[in-house]
């Protein structure tokens, strides 16, 4: 079964763009914020930004229905504010305290929200494959037209259980869509280096699985792809596949200092291929939005952002008993 690559993208009303900026620049400002809190010893272990990433989930949320469930591993702050997760309670997960979405125990790579549809954040590599697999078993044997995103990276396309993931899906003809973000790097090291393939999109094609190549810095070539996935799923077809090709400006955690690229790489896709500035120039040259509405959104963005620092410094940290809280469920 040949798999496509991404097909015409359709035109977007200018109020789609507005929110697709908005929420995209949300993301980048609050990642922005984030590095400052860990710079700060404000965050505590791994950090790991999406900056640079924005468009994949900002486009593939736009496609998402009430119901819908998403799951990523641990570089997954925007993930939760593109699925209307509340910054405060994310600042105040990432700084540990108690008014986050995991009382403060998650951290940046395992917070969840049961509300949102929103079952994490997993720090090992390819660990959320099969368990957003699961997920989609859960909604096809319920028959509700759910779908499930699952996330993961280049790296992670090279982990053993991701196949055995997509046996099933495909066998059980699962609503799945994997989407692979494609950043380029895995924790040091570029796909070239790393993967046999050079097209991860390809790599379902002997489950029978299709798949898809994306510009994943092009917030509508992400919708367009997602509309096409998740009607393909939702109509009982089985999994899908995405290969969403994009990059992360920053290193692969805080800690990383990223000498395996050159800054004029970097550089490079931050001036001639940058997400938000993509959709700023559709605003602008299609006469959406002007330069003052556009300065008026950023402003309105850092004040939510500073809000929700200033309310993650606020809360306490979770008391010593909470060890002991939210171990184990009981059954009906």
């Amino acid at each position: 079964m040949a798999a496509r690559k991404t097909s015409k993208k359709p035109s977007v009303s200018g109020e789609d763009l507005l929110k697709f900026y908005r929420e995209m620049l949300l993301i980048r400002r609050f990642e922005e914020k984030a590095g400052q809190l860990y710079g700060m010893g404000l965050i505590g272990g791994f950090c790991h930004l999406y900056i640079g990433q924005e468009a994949v989930v900002v486009g593939l949320e736009a496609t998402a229905e009430d119901g819908d469930k998403r799951i990523t591993s641990y570089r997954d702050h925007g993930h939760m504010l593109a699925c209307g997760m509340d910054p405060k309670g994310v600042m105040a997960e990432l700084t540990g305290r108690i008014d986050g979405y995991s009382k403060g125990k998650g951290g940046s790579m395992h917070m969840f929200s049961k509300e949102k549809h929103f079952y994490g954040g997993h720090g090992i590599v390819g660990a959320q494959v099969p368990l957003g697999t699961g997920l989609a078993f859960a909604d096809r044997y319920r028959d509700n037209g759910r779908v499930t995103f699952t996330y993961f990276g280049d790296g992670a396309a090279n982990q053993g259980q991701v196949y055995e993931s997509f046996n099933m899906a495909a066998l059980w003809k699962l609503p799945v869509i994997f989407v692979i973000e494609n950043n380029q790097y895995a924790m040091g090291t570029s796909q070239s280096r790393s993967t046999s393939t050079p097209e991860l999109y390809t790599r379902g094609e002997a489950f029978g699985i299709k798949g898809e190549l994306v510009d994943g810095m092009d917030v509508v070539a992400v919708k367009a792809a997602g509309e096409k996935a998740t009607k393909y799923c939702r109509s009982g077809k089985g999994p899908y596949i995405l290969e969403v090709k994009t990059y992360r400006y920053r290193g692969h955690s805080m800690s990383d200092p990223a000498k395996y690229r050159t800054r004029e790489e970097v550089q490079k896709v931050r001036e001639t291929h940058d997400a938000i500035e993509h959709v700023r120039h559709l605003l602008l040259d299609g006469k959406h939005a002007t330069e003052d509405e556009l300065k008026a959104i950023d402003k309105d963005i850092k004040a939510i952002v500073n809000e929700a620092a200033e309310f993650a410094r606020q809360s306490p940290e979770p008391a010593p008993e909470e060890l002991w809280t939210d171990i184990y469920a009981e059954a009906d």
